[in-house]
């Protein structure tokens, strides 16, 4: 009895979970991780880019289905404001040639107030981040250290938050350098990989208004687009990998906070459904995340 038990052991999975950028459809990951946990569905580990880099931040401190809905908790009580908080001084900022829009004290308080750990190493499931060095545009995986300032590196986008300095590098935004960080996730020693992507907003019925939010919206496309040519050059390589559908039709853009509820209940009932029906028995990029209009 002993005997088999190593072997299974031995051969279990090493799951990650990959959790993608999106701005504010950032949201939706909470929907999926919520039904993939009622699932039955553990990480060994997380791997967070971008916005995807606070969520996992919040669900390693308590990765149950209860921390799942305090995460749900914050989100719905998320303001733009408090994140993207452009306002005069914003302006005077630029008037006086600052290289970039918005303060990032508003999420660096957001992340003080919510999260009981502070660095990395310490979280209750492990963690790993991923930001780009600002000069080779390398990528930069953090897995120790300060986790708050990890975590602003990984969201700060280039020209809208000022760059994160870690030990000698300027940092920023995860999603320069590997926004669907899967390679990531295989260097760390996964053997299974379930990505959970945002998405883009392929229902839209103009271009979103003003430099952030055309921006945002333009990064959410990179993304989505990356993650496909990701996948389909892993099709046929040793990980199992498994990508939760995005939301589809989605007419909500990455800049706007004000829908975090509907977006996250309608992840879960998609996830659930697509649960249901064996989503995590095959394998294949989810037709919302590949390019089309409605």
């Amino acid at each position: 009895m002993s005997s088999i038990s190593s072997i299974n052991r031995k051969t279990a999975p090493r799951t990650a979970f990959v959790l993608a950028g999106g701005g504010s459809l950032g949201a939706v990951e909470v929907g999926m991780l919520q039904a993939l946990l009622d699932w039955g569905e553990t990480p060994a580990f997380l791997v967070g880019a971008s916005a995807g880099a606070i969520n996992a931040a919040y669900f390693a401190a308590d990765p149950t289905p209860a921390g799942a809905s305090k995460l749900e908790q914050l989100w719905c009580g998320l303001k733009r404001r408090d994140v993207l908080p452009f306002n005069l001084r914003s302006v005077f900022g630029l008037l006086r040639r600052r290289d970039y829009l918005v303060d990032s004290h508003g999420l660096r308080r957001l992340l003080e107030r919510h999260l009981p750990y502070r660095r990395l190493e310490q979280a209750p499931l492990p963690i790993h981040i991923v930001a780009s060095d600002m000069l080779s545009g390398h990528e930069v995986l953090l897995s120790s250290g300060a986790v708050i300032d990890a975590v602003l590196a990984s969201t700060a986008i280039p020209g809208v938050f000022p760059p994160v300095r870690i030990d000698t590098r300027l940092l920023v935004d995860g999603g320069v350098a590997n926004n669907t960080p899967i390679s990531s996730a295989i260097k760390l020693g996964a053997t299974r990989i379930i990505v959970l992507p945002t998405g883009f907003a392929c229902a839209l019925d103009h271009p979103p208004t003003g430099a952030i939010a055309r921006a945002m919206h333009a990064l959410s496309l990179l993304v989505s687009r990356q993650l496909v040519q990701d996948a389909e050059q892993l099709a046929d390589g040793p990980v199992e990998l498994r990508i939760v559908p995005s939301l589809c039709p989605l007419d909500t853009s990455p800049y706007d906070y004000s829908a975090a509820g509907r977006l996250i209940g309608a992840a879960k009932l998609c996830t659930q459904r697509w649960l249901d029906e064996g989503g995590l028995d095959g394998a294949g990029v989810p037709m919302p995340l590949r390019e089309h209009r409605h």
